[in-house]
């Protein structure tokens, strides 16, 4: 009896039908098997008798015919009235129909009629399944004892492969008749075949290398790769194949019978459940859908209509810092709308019921297509601050201080490398498992942290935090109850007066927001050069030079550092010199330019208050490696430092300014003298969590104010009296 194997996968144009022809030939060159292919790909009419230079003139549809109408007898049966052979292959071949108009011929009830007719000449049956899960296939697995899926290492055939797996099990399929071919193996932009079986249940019984020249040689000369490149990797991968099975018989398992009544359920009820629970959409298919499945048959249409655009524009090889060019991506992204437009109208599309969900499926497809897919909403909500993506499935938002879960999704871990390498590709930063974290902004100059495996074990994250395109003014932030108008006055006079500044805080407790609104109150005809890893300030003076870091390429060379620039940035004259953040040895540099003459400058610092300012600046100096005794460390900090601005997010979401301190000198050999000026003192907690307290200065009139005065700064002393 023969062995049937049927060759499969839901995703078209991973090599299902080369696999199987030229399995074939091995099996009959090779070991002297009896071999008869069934080509029952009906989308791919003729695609398997191309490959092996046949022309053949009669289908199962005719053996289907003959069988309802001539009541041809089993024993009736001759090989040459319906299979076509190829003596130099030594196989034959039965195509499922000639045409395409003969595809509703095929009648499922006489598929098992036809195989208990073919198994008695064979010793293999191959058959190419196509990639639909229909009626046609069901009776042909059926048949089988053995299924082979191919898949290809791409993130949306092996999502399908999964989902087909799962599918076969449902009908009762064992897993041990299932087993996995990785075509294209070793891709370069592919994935690993280490990935690809961590992702699939199912055994990997071969990996065929990817040789596109020689395949394409192959199939124009109708040649099957085995005979026409004997030895190349990709034929003796296909032999190593054909070996494996015909030396194992445990691959090949007793037939089992599918109900053929399971088929809708199948396809729609479970295919909807599989791909819900793994935060996807559904596969693409042609299913016949019942009513009430308008919003499935919506999402099948933008994953079809988003395949021909990639496919179409090419946008797997597309160079990602086009996106760095406002005008070619606007020309791209205009032309990728006109595509969609085209493609939705080609379409059966009852389904789009007004010319506003018409419009929204464009907008989605481009989002998705072109720019940062589910982020895009999140981004345009003005009362979103930070987007927080954990992995595929979790994407987390913080609106007014508060963190909530989306139900945006990511189709894949691997849409998320997408999107990330698309925001970072135009600033000339990369991302891999040499370099798996990068900062980066957004155009909009939002701030974006990404990190990827092996450090991130969940899968690709990514942070941002995002910034208003109008820049906060004072008046804001006392509106906001952010500080009071007496400590913004103060603060103003001391940015006029050119006091060096730190403002610290936690991470989240807006010390760049404050940051920006100190940085308004410098005089506009002063020079000011801001330092950052990623520029995110915002400063509305003319004279303005943004310097930003820049890591090290992919050999390790090339960086610049945030020290780099800061003394670079000594030589080109400053008036003001501010740091986005300081996080390392860069830290005595500034505190050096700021003890020699360069007042004025600002920065910010991690710590959680005024007085783990002073720990965290004597770890930074100290691991920049110069031996310095504390005591001179603490000096220099002493002189360097006037104001610390300390800013927290308290337990409602809200931020506040809760301390600023003036250092005011030394108190012993070894204390920095730190006087609070103001404070913020929390009184309780009111309704829906909101915190209680008050502003109050504490009645310490700082050093400094003497100083103010002098300069002609308006300040009035009423501000310091404590209530």
């Amino acid at each position: 009896m023969a062995k049937v194997i049927v060759v499969f996968s839901t995703k078209g144009g991973v090599g299902k039908t080369l696999i199987a022809t030229n399995l074939a030939v091995s099996l009959s060159k090779e070991y002297a098997s009896r071999v008869c292919l069934v080509d029952l790909d009906l989308q791919g009419t003729g695609d398997m008798a191309r490959m092996i230079d046949l022309v053949p003139r009669k289908s199962m549809a005719d053996f289907i015919n003959a069988l309802n109408t001539l009541k041809i007898q089993p024993s009736d049966f001759k090989k040459g009235d319906f299979l076509t052979h190829n003596s130099s292959l030594g196989i034959d071949l039965l195509p499922g129909v000639l045409k395409p108009q003969q595809s509703p011929h095929i009648d499922t009830g006489r598929i098992k009629d036809i195989f208990a007719i073919l198994e008695r000449y064979y010793d293999y049956i191959i058959i190419d399944a196509g990639k639909e899960f229909d009626e046609v296939l069901l009776a042909v697995l059926n048949q089988a004892n053995l299924i082979l899926l191919v898949v290809a290492p791409d993130i949306l055939s092996i999502y399908q492969t999964k989902w087909a797996v799962d599918m076969l099990q449902f009908l009762h399929l064992p897993l041990a008749m299932i087993k996995i071919i990785l075509n294209r193996a070793e891709s370069a932009s592919g994935i690993s075949a280490q990935d690809v079986k961590a992702s699939l249940s199912a055994d990997i019984i071969a990996q065929i290398p990817s040789e596109g020249r020689i395949v394409v040689q192959a199939i124009n000369r109708g040649i099957p790769i085995v005979i026409s490149a004997p030895r190349a990797k990709i034929t003796q991968a296909i032999k190593r194949l054909a070996q494996v099975l015909n030396k194992n018989e445990r691959f090949f398992i007793e037939r089992q019978t599918i109900d053929q009544l399971k088929l809708k359920e199948a396809v729609v009820d479970k295919a909807s459940d599989f791909w819900k629970k793994q935060g996807l959409i559904e596969p693409l298919m042609d299913l016949d859908l019942t009513e009430g499945d308008v919003k499935d048959e919506l999402t099948i249409l933008k994953r079809r209509i988003h395949n021909r655009l990639i496919e179409e524009l090419n946008l797997k090889r597309l160079d990602f810092r086009i996106f760095s060019d406002s005008k070619k991506t606007k020309e791209l992204r205009d032309k990728a709308e006109i595509m969609i437009a085209n493609f939705l109208t080609e379409e059966t599309n009852s389904i789009i019921s007004s010319q506003e969900v018409r419009s929204k499926v464009i907008k989605e497809i481009l989002d998705e297509a072109l720019g940062l897919g589910p982020l895009e909403d999140l981004l345009a909500d003005p009362t979103i601050n930070d987007i927080m993506v954990n992995n595929k499935d979790e994407i987390y938002v913080e609106r007014q201080g508060k963190i909530e879960l989306t139900e945006k999704k990511f189709i894949s871990d691997d849409q998320v490398r997408t999107i990330i390498e698309r925001i970072i590709a135009p600033i000339g930063r990369r991302i891999d498992e040499s370099v798996p974290m990068v900062d980066a902004r957004l155009p909009d100059g939002s701030r974006v942290n990404a990190i990827i495996p092996p450090l991130s074990l969940t899968g690709p994250s990514l942070t941002i935090r995002k910034f208003r395109k109008e820049r906060f003014r004072i008046d804001e932030l006392i509106g906001f109850n952010t500080l009071n108008k007496e400590m913004a006055e103060f603060l103003r006079a001391c940015v006029v007066s050119r006091k060096n500044i730190i403002v610290s805080g936690g991470t989240g407790s807006g010390k760049t927001t404050v940051l920006n609104v100190l940085s308004a109150f410098i005089p506009n005809d002063e020079r000011i050069i801001t330092i950052e890893d990623a520029a995110e300030l915002k400063l509305h003076q003319t004279h303005w030079i943004r310097l930003e870091s820049r890591p090290a390429n992919i050999e390790g060379k090339g960086a610049i550092t945030i020290r780099d620039l800061f003394r670079n940035t000594l030589r080109m004259r400053p008036d003001r010199i501010i740091i986005g953040e300081c996080r390392g040895i860069e830290t005595l540099d500034m505190l050096q330019a700021m003890n020699t003459g360069h007042d004025g400058s600002m920065t910010t610092l991690h710590a959680n208050s005024t007085h783990d300012v002073l720990t965290r600046l004597d770890s930074m100096i100290l691991m920049s490696g110069i031996e310095l005794p504390i005591r001179a460390i603490r000096e220099m900090i002493a002189s360097a430092i006037d104001i610390i601005v300390h800013t927290a997010r308290l337990s409602d979401g809200t931020r506040k300014v809760i301390q600023i301190t003036e250092i005011a000198g030394m108190k012993d050999d070894l204390q920095v003298d730190l006087r609070d000026i103001f404070v913020f003192k929390q009184t309780g907690i009111g309704e829906k969590g909101a915190v209680l307290g008050n502003f109050f200065a504490t009645g310490y009139v700082p050093i400094c104010f003497e100083e103010i005065k002098i300069k002609g700064i308006s300040l009035p002393e009423d501000i310091f009296k404590s209530p």
